[in-house]
């Protein structure tokens, strides 16, 4: 080896240790969710049957029965969650990105990361002092409200992120052509950072899909199905809680396999959004 060849040897080994630390430390990140995901598969694929998603819970002392009313519930409060919380955080995100430099940037940037560190059930006394002492009611509204509350820091963040790893070059590129600053930004770098911006939506939806603590002051519960969205709705993030807590064994039992429908869940929810996004960028 000659004395030229030493620096490029001496880099070559530094890259392989860096990136053996990398691969080390991404194993080790995943370890714990492996450990969870096992654990959670273990105890509850005993309890999963087609009464469990298809059935109403059974009065207490009553063996049997499922969550079929929860399943339906936090579908429809992630939905809702999902209505109120993405746009305003996209377009937060975009506005923070794209436009703002001032002050009300600074406040808004700020806010959002205050806000991602408020603890949910502070969420949920919030939303219940205004929606649900206003209206003497329990809601899938005011669980939908609460869950939004929650995304909307991490939405909006995400998104200026994303925003901010597209190359300028694009956005020069379209603004060259005469596109207005507006239609560049939609047509353009929106859809350029689709797919990262999708995945930090899934997060802020896998996150608030498992919350309870809003839901309980919000949606609070229904052992039945839900007559509209003014109603107390059911959710398995409850479901899974008043199960646990209980002292029957069948009820337990439930509690896991209640687990294990609300992880696979959102690993669905998250799969179909990221080819759905997928999709739409090649079709473009």
């Amino acid at each position: 080896m000659t004395a030229g060849d030493e620096p490029y040897a001496r880099r070559k080994v530094v890259d392989h240790i860096v990136r053996g630390a990398c691969v080390l430390a991404t194993a080790l990140a995943l370890v714990p969710l492996g450990l969870v995901l096992y654990y959670v598969a273990v105890r509850g694929v005993g309890g999963l049957d087609w009464d469990l998603l298809t059935e109403l819970p059974k009065p207490v002392g009553e063996t049997g029965g499922g969550v079929a009313n929860g399943i339906v519930g936090t579908l429809e409060l992630v939905g809702l969650a999902c209505l109120f919380g993405i746009p305003p955080g996209v377009l937060a995100g975009v506005y923070l990105a794209e436009f703002g430099s001032g002050k009300l940037a600074k406040v808004v940037r700020f806010s959002a990361d205050v806000l991602s560190g408020v603890p949910s059930i502070v969420v949920g006394i919030f939303v219940y002092s205004m929606i649900v002492l206003t209206t003497k009611r329990f809601s899938a509204l005011a669980g939908g409200v609460a869950l939004a509350v929650l995304m909307l820091p991490t939405v909006t963040r995400t998104t200026e992120e994303l925003l901010k790893l597209v190359p300028t070059a694009l956005r020069e590129a379209a603004l060259g052509l005469g596109v207005p600053k507006w239609r560049a930004t939609l047509s353009v770098v929106l859809r350029t950072a689709a797919p990262g911006i999708a995945t930090g939506v899934m997060l802020a939806v896998a996150r608030v899909a498992g919350e309870t603590a809003p839901l309980l002051f919000t949606a609070f519960n229904n052992q039945f199905w839900s007559e509209g969205l003014n109603e107390p709705t059911a959710s398995l993030p409850v479901q899974i809680y008043t199960y646990a807590v209980s002292p029957y064994e069948d009820w337990q039992q439930k509690a896991w396999a209640s687990a294990l429908v609300l992880v696979a869940l959102v690993l669905f929810l998250n799969v179909a959004a990221r080819l759905l996004v997928k999709s739409r960028v090649r079709t473009r």
